[in-house]
């Protein structure tokens, strides 16, 4: 069985099917994480990968999964977060990874050309609401949902929320005691949470901040930025968010990101913390 023990441990991977036409299959991505020796799990704005990759890791392959709480998928409801765990298996060296919905409120603008995986899918048709009322309280499936991850194997993470949605999710997650939380692409214009805002949960032993490849590719943020970040919070994850056609492969993203990390101003010991040991240490069981 594959274990987490790799060069490069890669959180946020998109493979299809999905919303959109994707580089890889789970499969194809599997293979191409063992190429370089990684590890990946893998993303899908349809739902839950959490079956595909146990199939995945019964060839061997180095990938674990994802369920993304859409109105798609069944929505912000805890059966649909404990039927993945089932289906995730129970040999995983990796928890599943839990998001928060990215299918709310308008749709988000994006740079990336994007074709549609399958023609009668209308996104917006889905969309759903967002994690706060209208009294900015987190609604109460959202409530069940962060309960259901304190008990369950699984990293819960905050999908598409917006900053304040965010910081709601973090003060509940740190009421309940949930023992792994991830921020996901944190300092994104979407997420607007700042640096600032990252280096006040620097003392939260449980909660991860995430910053993507991606991110940097599209121009949202740069190698500098990256920098600060990383000397801000003791656990940052540093993943690729890839998977779109046109954007680089996994192989590529290696290469690209040892540019960045120069340009970051990061020491080997910083390299190895975002992009192996704290990626480990939010996936462990």
């Amino acid at each position: 069985m594959p274990d987490l023990a790799r060069r490069v441990v890669d959180v946020h991977y998109h493979a299809g099917p999905d919303l959109y036409r994707r580089r890889l299959t789970t499969g194809g991505a599997g293979r191409a994480y063992a190429g370089i020796d990684g590890w990946v799990v893998v993303k899908s704005h349809l739902g839950s990968t959490a079956a595909r990759a146990w199939e995945a890791r019964q060839e061997g392959l180095p990938v674990s999964g994802t369920v993304v709480l859409n109105n798609l998928a069944g929505g912000v409801c805890p059966q649909v977060v404990e039927r993945a765990v089932y289906a995730h298996g129970p040999d995983s060296p990796a928890r599943l990874v839990v998001h928060l919905p990215t299918l709310v409120g308008p749709a988000h603008r994006s740079a990336l050309r994007r074709e549609a995986f399958h023609p009668l899918l209308d996104a917006d048709r889905w969309r759903g609401e967002r994690v706060l009322d209208d009294g900015g309280r987190l609604r109460r499936p959202v409530r069940e949902v962060l309960r259901a991850a304190r008990d369950l194997p699984v990293v819960l993470a905050t999908g598409h929320c917006d900053r304040e949605e965010t910081l709601r999710v973090v003060d509940e997650a740190t009421r309940l005691g949930l023992s792994r939380l991830l921020l996901t692409h944190a300092t994104h214009p979407m997420s607007g949470l700042t640096t600032d805002d990252v280096a006040q949960l620097a003392d939260l032993p449980d909660l991860y901040v995430e910053l993507t490849a991606l991110m940097l590719l599209l121009g949202h943020r740069d190698p500098v930025h990256l920098g600060e970040l990383v000397r801000a919070h003791p656990r940052v994850v540093f993943s690729s968010d890839l998977g779109q056609p046109d954007q680089p492969d996994p192989a590529q993203w290696l290469r690209l990101s040892r540019t960045w990390f120069d340009q970051a101003d990061l020491t080997a010991s910083q390299v190895r913390a975002i992009t192996w040991l704290n990626p480990s240490a939010l996936l462990s069981p």
